[in-house]
């Protein structure tokens, strides 16, 4: 119920309509379009999930609503993801059932508007993460950065603002070079990086990195190409090297971790791709020749490892 009244106060424009001051419910109606029994359902719902402050019949958005979800004026406009979370996995998991009988994914049923609401969608969540990452990561004292076969080129980016003296090298499919590269130049970061294209599962990077990031790579092969391409990461990587390996893992901990947990379930009824358990890709990463040091568990952010280039492979 929530999270369809979310995806409907977002689509309407009611946190757009509140991004210059308080409103009551029938001017924040005549602001939207929408009725105003619509339009109180709405806020009140918003509300009641903390999104917004209610006092006097009068609606303010509250510190997370203006810094996230009132368009071109948020700190990061989350807009993108909303709707990819409204029109492409809310859709999904209502095929739920048959996954959990089949273990097979849904249909995604997927056309060129649709992967645009998907990828739009999915580099949104992405640049969240990476400004998280950004503030609980020292990137100083770096000097040479691998970014291999990433999604999204903003973990890397944020990398670079951090660092000044850092250079970049994406290593992504082929598909991804074109995107990365306008990311990169529109960034301002185009005369200290480099993009080359290369299948991530066979890709070899040549050089001596003091910095390697592979980011949501692990969930997307299996366990005999991951301990490839950690060893690929590896025998490019200079001794002592740091590497932050970004993904969702299954834990052993007292309690799993729900964001985890529930994205074993969404990325298997998306397109079938796995979620593993933290300890089986620690062994991946001591067998390839790196020895984890460190969890990053951020809130509402994927973990990550980190892990030191030990004898070279």
């Amino acid at each position: 119920m929530g999270a369809k009244q979310l995806f409907a106060a977002r689509r309407i424009g009611l946190f757009q309509a509140l991004a210059e001051g308080e409103r009551s419910a029938a001017e924040i109606a005549e602001a939207t379009g929408v009725t105003p029994r619509m339009a109180r359902i709405l806020a009140d719902a918003m509300s009641a999930l903390g999104l917004l402050t209610r006092a006097d019949g009068r609606y303010r958005l509250g510190p997370e609503a203006a810094a996230y979800l009132t368009g071109e004026g948020s700190e990061l406009d989350l807009g993108p993801f909303l709707t990819f979370l409204n029109e492409i996995s809310y859709g999904h998991w209502l095929q739920f059932d048959q996954t959990v009988d089949t273990t097979a994914p849904g249909d995604l049923g997927m056309n060129e508007e649709r992967w645009g609401t998907f990828m739009s969608g999915v580099m949104t969540y992405n640049a969240l993460h990476a400004r998280m990452l950004g503030t609980a990561f020292d990137f100083s004292g770096y000097t040479n950065l691998l970014d291999l076969g990433g999604l999204s080129s903003g973990f890397a980016l944020e990398a670079l603002r951090a660092n000044p003296a850092l250079r970049a090298t994406f290593v992504y499919d082929p598909s991804f070079t074109g995107a990365v590269a306008e990311q990169v130049k529109q960034a301002g970061f185009a005369d200290r990086a480099v993009v080359t294209g290369e299948a991530t599962a066979t890709a070899r990077p040549e050089g001596s990195y003091d910095l390697v990031m592979v980011n949501h790579v692990v969930h997307r092969f299996d366990a005999g190409q991951n301990e490839q391409i950690l060893r690929n990461a590896r025998a490019a990587a200079a001794p002592g090297a740091t590497l932050l390996l970004l993904d969702f893992f299954l834990d052993d901990d007292e309690r799993q971790r729900p964001i985890d947990a529930l994205h074993a379930g969404e990325y298997l009824v998306i397109d079938g791709t796995v979620v593993y358990e933290e300890a089986q890709v620690r062994g991946w990463l001591e067998q390839a020749g790196w020895r984890p040091v460190d969890r990053l568990a951020l809130p509402g952010s994927p973990r990550v490892l980190v892990a030191e280039a030990t004898g070279k492979e």
